[in-house]
């Protein structure tokens, strides 16, 4: 029987700065959103430095260093601009994802083997630095084994096609997930699980005992225009505990 690993939550605070953006003022606080993820619960908070900076800019990251006292999830993608930031802030993690300019918000994987000689140098330069590397990936087995043979720290389940699943397709994509988390707990990664995630279908992810984290941050931050941002993240994490303890 698998251990049951105690499940953390990753709060993306990215739609804080979408929102300050859109009007080009100083508020809402990127560094109070952060702040009050953690008071309320979160264990970590994430955010994605885009190359178009459309949310989250690298004036935003270096503040967030300073005053999260917790974890520090860094998402971005293999371009050298930022991985020359990264290896400056120094965030406790860095989540490696597939980027195109033109897409809403991450549409799928990393494409592991077409990259893999680049993640094989980045991953020893980050090991150097203490900093932890995941790859954000699609639950196949196959890319599994090479974020395991990569020395990667841990990866990242794209959860995107579970979470736009109806009927039938649901429990299918779900085995999927449950798979590839069992393939990566052999390999010796830690697994975490991210993207669509909401307050209806995180409940079957979180029986998963493999996964020992899920990132969530747009139906976090949109129920919280109705119940306040810290009540939304506790709901979250009730969630989460109710489910984890009923796997």
């Amino acid at each position: 029987m698998a251990k049951i690993l105690p499940l953390r939550l990753g709060v993306n605070i990215d739609h804080f700065a979408t929102l300050r953006n859109a009007r080009k003022e100083g508020f809402p606080s990127i560094t109070q959103a952060a702040t009050m993820a953690i008071s309320a619960g979160a264990d970590m908070v994430v955010c994605h430095l885009r190359e178009d900076r459309r949310h989250i800019n690298d004036d935003d990251l270096y503040l967030l260093k300073k005053v999260v006292v917790k974890d520090l999830d860094l998402e971005m993608a293999l371009r050298d601009d930022v991985i020359k930031i990264s290896l400056d802030v120094k965030p406790d993690k860095v989540t490696i994802v597939p980027e195109r300019r033109e897409e809403v918000t991450t549409e799928g994987g990393l494409d592991v083997k077409k990259h893999f000689d680049q993640l094989k140098d980045l991953i020893k330069e980050y090991k150097k630095e203490k900093i932890e590397t995941f790859l954000f990936v699609e639950p196949d087995i196959e890319i599994i084994e090479l974020a395991a043979k990569l020395g990667a720290d841990g990866v990242e389940l794209h959860t995107g096609r579970y979470s736009r699943a109806k009927g039938k397709d649901v429990i299918h994509e779900y085995k999927r997930i449950k798979i590839a988390a069992e393939k990566g707990s052999e390999s010796g990664l830690l697994v975490a699980a991210g993207h669509g995630l909401d307050y209806q279908n995180s409940a079957l992810i979180c029986t998963i005992p493999q996964i020992f984290e899920l990132n969530i941050g747009f139906s976090i931050i949109s129920r919280a225009l109705f119940v306040g941002f810290e009540n939304a993240i506790r709901q979250m994490k009730d969630i989460m505990m109710l489910n984890r303890n009923c796997s």
